[in-house]
C-alpha cells in the first residue's frame, strides 16, 4: 500500500463521527412530538366542549391547579408524606428481599427453607392482603408501609436470587485457587456477578412500590398524594386528581432515572463492551 493511501486511511479513522449529536437531538424531538400532539388535541377538545370538564379537566386548568396547590403548600406537604412512606417501605422491602435472596441463593438448605413460602406469598394478590393488614396493624402508617415493602420484596428477591445462581461456576474455582474466605467470595465474586440482575429487580420494585403506594394511600389515609386524590374525587375535582397522578408518574420516572444512572456507573464495563 502506498504512503498517501496509508495517510488517508489514518486521517479517516482519526476524524470523530459528527453525525451522532444531530441524530440524538432529532430522536429526542421525535419522542416529544407525540406527547405534545396529545396535549394539544386534549386542550382543543376541552376548549370546544368535546371533552367535558367533569370528565377530564383541560391541560391549562390542570397546570393552574398545580400552581395553586404549590402556593397553598398542599402539594409539597402531600409529596413529603408520600415520599416518606415510599422510602421507609422500599428500604424495608429491599433489605428483606436482598437478604432472603442471599440466604436462598448461597445455600441449598437456605433455598429449601426460604423459597417455598416466598413463592406461595408471591402467588397471592398483593392488594387482597389489605383487609388483613388493616386488621393486623390498624389504620395508621404501618399497613401502608407494609404493603409497599411486600410489593418491593418479591421483584428484588427473584432477580437477586437469579443473579446469584447465574454467576459463572468457574469463578468458584478461582476463589478456591486464591484461597478466598466465604465472606470474600461472596463480596468479591458473587455479589458483583449478580449486580446487573439485582439492578433490574431494583427498577421493577420501584415501579411496584409506587403502584402499591397509590392504592395504600387511598385507604383510611389522612395525608399524602393518595388522600389528596381520593378527597378530590369526592368533590369531582378531576384537575386535582390528574395533578396527583402526574406527580406520581414524575416521582416514578425520577426514581427510575436514579437507578439508571447507578446502573451506568456500576456497570460501566458493559457500556464499554456494547460500544465496540
Amino acid at each position: 500500500m502506498s504512503a498517501p493511501a496509508v495517510d488517508a486511511g489514518m486521517r479517516q479513522r482519526a476524524v470523530p463521527p459528527r453525525s451522532r449529536a444531530p441524530l440524538s437531538s432529532s430522536a429526542a424531538w421525535q419522542r416529544l412530538a407525540s406527547p405534545l400532539v396529545i396535549v394539544v388535541v386534549w386542550q382543543i377538545a376541552s376548549a370546544t366542549g368535546l371533552l367535558p370538564e367533569r370528565l377530564l379537566a383541560s391541560p391549562l386548568k390542570i397546570l393552574t391547579t398545580a400552581a395553586g396547590l404549590v402556593q397553598e403548600g398542599v402539594l409539597p406537604e402531600a409529596i413529603a408524606v408520600s415520599l416518606q412512606r415510599a422510602v421507609i417501605g422500599f428500604t424495608l422491602g429491599a433489605v428483606a428481599g436482598i437478604g432472603l435472596a442471599l440466604v436462598a441463593g448461597l445455600s441449598r438448605v437456605g433455598e429449601n427453607a426460604v423459597d417455598p413460602p416466598l413463592q406461595m406469598l408471591r402467588a397471592l394478590p398483593l392488594f387482597g392482603l389489605i383487609p388483613l393488614f388493616i386488621l393486623w396493624f390498624g389504620i395508621g402508617e404501618t399497613p401502608k408501609v407494609a404493603l409497599v415493602a411486600l410489593g418491593v420484596l418479591f421483584p428484588l428477591y427473584l432477580n437477586t436470587f437469579s443473579g446469584i445462581r447465574g454467576v459463572d461456576g468457574r469463578l468458584a474455582e478461582v476463589a478456591r485457587v486464591l484461597r478466598l474466605s466465604r465472606t470474600e467470595t461472596v463480596t468479591q465474586i458473587v455479589l458483583p456477578g449478580a449486580l446487573a440482575q439485582t439492578l433490574v429487580g431494583l427498577r421493577q420494585s420501584l415501579g411496584v412500590a409506587w403502584l402499591a403506594l397509590i392504592v395504600a394511600e387511598q385507604i383510611n389515609a389522612d395525608a399524602g398524594l393518595g388522600y389528596m386524590i381520593n378527597n378530590a374525587r369526592e368533590f369531582l375535582r378531576t384537575d386535582v386528581v390528574v395533578v396527583g397522578l402526574i406527580v406520581y408518574a414524575i416521582l416514578g420516572l425520577l426514581t427510575d432515572a436514579v437507578v439508571r444512572l447507578l446502573e451506568r456507573r456500576a456497570l460501566s464495563w458493559r457500556q464499554n463492551f456494547l460500544s465496540r
